[in-house]
């Protein structure tokens, strides 16, 4: 007889960057595991260092970091952490990224311009991750950026689901903000059983965030218009549809977003918009104004898809059969 037999058991460990710890707890909790201590702390002169206070040797390691402010910092951080356990003898690495940064740079629009969520994926790769757990993309194509396996999981049942409680579904109309969110505007549609309306917009290529809407595609007039989206940067594209939907004679208009990025002027947008509520969830922390003072909105856990997501990948199961029912 060649070689040695092992009886060893396989061995999951959950690890969490810095930039939401509290969604990295939830996860663990669901998963009834603890999050392994870890030693991290910035440099004077920023650099930052990371240190496992366990060891990961022959583990199936998990590690957690949504791409929140100070994104770059925190891109860093988890590529830092993925090359800690490559060099710790880790079996595998799986990197969660609730939130993908730079998901927006898919592509080149124009020359001389970079495709940034390539560069993303090239990154993770070459510090060692061996695969992806994500949570809906700005675009399906970045999966194909990763030379691995991603699993790409989806918001919408928990989304879906929780409106169609709130809402008379004989009244409800699935709105998609731009002709780019259609297809998963018409998934609402399947699931909710409600008709679907575009809004028609153009953006300003020169001008970041700069919108301007034209007309609403689909009857809206009198009904409860729900606008769905993969993310609510600063506001200025989904505050525009909700009010050409109200110039339209729509009743009442509701927002959902899987990624709550907040940035800027966000907050006073959503503050004075005519919107009834905005429903998010928890891939990104919530901007601590908004939590404390905007009382239309509300955030729903992801964590309990991220951990069956993680539970299927460790026991060699079927990530997919999740959302089979869509």
């Amino acid at each position: 007889m060649t070689g040695i037999k092992t009886t060893g058991e396989k061995k999951l460990m959950f690890f969490s960057g810095r930039a939401h710890p509290e969604l990295a707890e939830e996860v663990a909790q669901q998963l009834g595991v603890g999050v392994v201590p870890t030693k991290a702390f910035d440099f004077a002169n920023g650099e930052i260092y990371v240190r496992y206070q366990e060891s990961a040797r022959g583990a199936d390691c998990f590690v957690i970091q949504s791409h929140t402010a100070p994104i770059n910092q925190w891109i860093m951080e988890q590529l830092i952490m993925i090359d800690a356990l490559k060099r710790a003898s880790a079996r595998s690495i799986t990197v969660i990224v609730p939130f993908y940064g730079y998901a927006r740079q898919d592509k080149k629009h124009r020359g001389r311009e970079p495709i940034s969520a390539r560069l993303i994926a090239d990154l993770m790769k070459t510090s060692g991750a061996d695969r992806i757990l994500t949570v809906d993309l700005h675009t399906d194509q970045i999966q194909g950026f990763f030379d691995g396996p991603v699993d790409h999981l989806f918001a919408l049942p928990l989304l879906a689901d929780y409106v169609g409680r709130k809402v008379d579904r004989e009244k409800l109309t699935v709105v998609s903000p731009d002709a780019g969110r259609v297809r998963v505007a018409d998934r609402w549609c399947d699931r909710l059983g409600a008709p679907l309306a575009i809004v028609h917009k153009r953006r300003d290529k020169d001008v970041a965030n700069q919108v301007t809407v034209h007309e609403v595609v689909g009857e809206v007039k009198g009904r409860v218009c729900v606008l769905v989206d993969d993310m609510i940067d600063t506001g200025g594209t989904i505050c525009a549809a909700a009010d050409a939907l109200f110039a339209h004679g729509a009743e009442d208009v509701i927002v959902t977003a899987t990624h709550g990025v907040l940035s800027g002027p966000a907050a006073d947008r959503l503050k004075n918009s005519r919107v009834s509520e905005f429903v998010f969830t928890n891939t990104l922390p919530t901007p601590g104004e908004l939590s404390r003072d905007l009382d239309k909105l509300t955030v729903l856990s992801i964590a309990p898809t991220i951990a069956s997501a993680v539970r299927e990948v460790f026991e060699d199961g079927s990530v997919t059969s999740l959302f089979d029912e869509q």
